[in-house]
């Protein structure tokens, strides 16, 4: 299963309907939390989700909308004895707001959490999704955007291996060491692109953002204002609705959810009016417990 479940979508205050943030997403075996902001312990109750599959947090940085929380899942990790490992990344400038939620309040401590704080112009890390990177963006503290890429591989065409009269453990062998005789892996495979998803937070418009978001299957991005406030979006290093859906035009983004709307507006159909005059792709405008499933892979890409 690869899907993003919203657990709150409010910027910086939460309203009736809308929380603080939190973003899980659940990438078949890797399940990483986002951006856990106060309420998020609750959230995940209400959606229906356990703290023991996930496997990383992300942090973008440490305003209290988007780590206050953090405090209750690690004691929630504790409390349900999770076995593994559970990262957390995080700005390594921030280290002195990390340490003070880490042990905000007095717990058994009985789970293994491995701090992993963000250092410098660019990050990354192996999992089992793929490589996750991070990114410096523009807002009033240390930020981070993350992106998480799939690895492309090769799906076997049955009717190519039979003309080359391949099978058996031979077909292992040509995966494995990418010839068998004089038959090639490209001969007999299609290439199966990679999955990718990117989320971008608190942020003004810079390079980073882009590069992030460049052709991933799914965007989750902050549009905290719409256009009419726009000067004061880029006082406060933040972006409008028209501004992220124009990111997803020209980077090539398949779908794009938009979130973290200031309490100001009223009406959540502006944020999607206002984008959908920039991007003519599918546009989710983010309800709390919505669950947006990851598009539909690419099609394999047979050579001739």
């Amino acid at each position: 299963m690869r899907e993003l479940v919203v657990l709150g979508s409010a910027s910086q205050v939460p309203t009736r309907h809308r929380n603080h943030n939190g973003y899980l997403l659940r990438w078949d075996d890797e399940v990483i939390l986002f951006d856990p902001g106060e309420g998020t312990q609750r959230q995940m109750l209400f959606a229906g989700l356990a703290v023991t599959p996930i496997k990383r947090i992300c942090i973008t940085h440490f305003h209290g909308d988007h780590s206050l929380g953090l405090p209750g899942i690690l004691q929630r990790i504790s409390l349900d004895k999770v076995q593994h490992p559970v990262t957390v990344h995080y700005p390594g400038a921030g280290q002195e707001f990390y340490d003070r939620l880490r042990h905000a309040t007095s717990y058994w401590d009985n789970a293994e959490i491995v701090a992993s704080p963000i250092e410098g112009a660019s990050f990354s890390a192996e999992t089992s999704a793929g490589r996750l990177t991070a990114l410096p963006l523009w807002h009033s503290l240390p930020t981070y955007g993350y992106r998480l890429d799939e690895p492309s591989a090769r799906r076997m065409i049955p009717e190519r291996l039979a003309e080359h009269g391949i099978s058996g453990p031979a077909v292992g062998a040509l995966q494995r060491d990418g010839r068998a005789g004089d038959v090639t892996l490209e001969q007999v495979s299609a290439e199966r692109p990679g999955q990718s998803f990117a989320f971008i937070m608190d942020t003004g418009l810079t390079d980073a953002v882009y590069a992030l978001a460049e052709g991933v299957d799914l965007l989750v991005i902050e549009s905290t204002f719409l256009t009419e406030d726009a000067e004061m979006a880029a006082m406060v290093g933040h972006l409008t609705a028209a501004q992220a859906a124009s990111v997803a035009r020209e980077s090539g983004v398949r779908k794009l959810l938009l979130t973290h709307f200031s309490q100001r507006y009223a009406d959540p159909r502006r944020f999607l009016d206002e984008a959908a005059a920039e991007f003519a792709g599918e546009i989710v405008i983010a309800e709390d417990l919505m669950r947006v499933p990851v598009p539909a892979r690419r099609p394999a890409t047979v050579e001739r």
